[in-house]
């Protein structure tokens, strides 16, 4: 009887465990180019260019982006056309985050800094936001609400942007996923 007792909290662990397990999606490693690779969900693909322009409008195109199948959530790795002539971190962080102040009507930042991720100092946003729709604009008066998670390298030549969207709605389906594809980047 004493060693049922001592293996029922035991077995719930176990079954907590597996039940976390069984939530995230499985990852692949994929290549971005010959010098970044990154670890996305098994059952996304690549986005073609008409469905990033379509979402993502913008001069340059991404070096990479993928999408779930629903088409609602995404990671993108993007050339910044920032560029810096030193490596000031914290000065870039500062010009950053009031890039993101202004690109939004609300912004509630959960978490920023620097963080070491595979041997690379970058620097990152997670936010939650919104985006206030037009009242004079058919199809654009709701409000936008999305969850994103991005980080930038910054080199002396360029600086590469790694962005993670979805709708607020999602996030805490996608939250965890996404700060373990951004700490899955390598770059040579």
């Amino acid at each position: 009887m004493l060693k049922i007792k001592s293996a029922t909290p035991m077995a719930l662990c176990l079954l907590a465990l597996l039940c976390l397990a069984a939530g995230k999606p499985k990852m692949k490693k994929v290549k971005v180019n010959d010098a970044i690779t990154v670890s996305v969900p098994q059952d996304w693909h690549p986005m073609d260019d008409m469905d990033f322009n379509e979402r993502y409008p913008s001069i340059r195109a991404p070096l990479a982006a993928y999408t779930n199948a629903e088409r609602e959530v995404d990671f993108s790795v993007n050339i910044s056309a920032t560029q810096w002539p030193d490596a000031d971190l914290a000065l870039a962080q500062k010009f950053f985050r009031a890039s993101i102040m202004n690109m939004f009507d609300r912004v509630n930042m959960i978490d920023e800094g620097i963080h070491d991720v595979g041997g690379k100092k970058l620097i990152f946003f997670e936010f939650d936001a919104r985006l206030n729709g037009s009242r004079k604009q058919e199809g654009l008066q709701d409000p936008v609400l999305r969850y994103t998670y991005i980080q930038y390298l910054v080199e002396p030549r360029q600086t590469l942007a790694f962005s993670f969207n979805c709708p607020k709605r999602l996030q805490q389906d996608w939250q965890e996923t996404a700060r373990s594809m951004m700490m899955s980047i390598k770059i040579k």
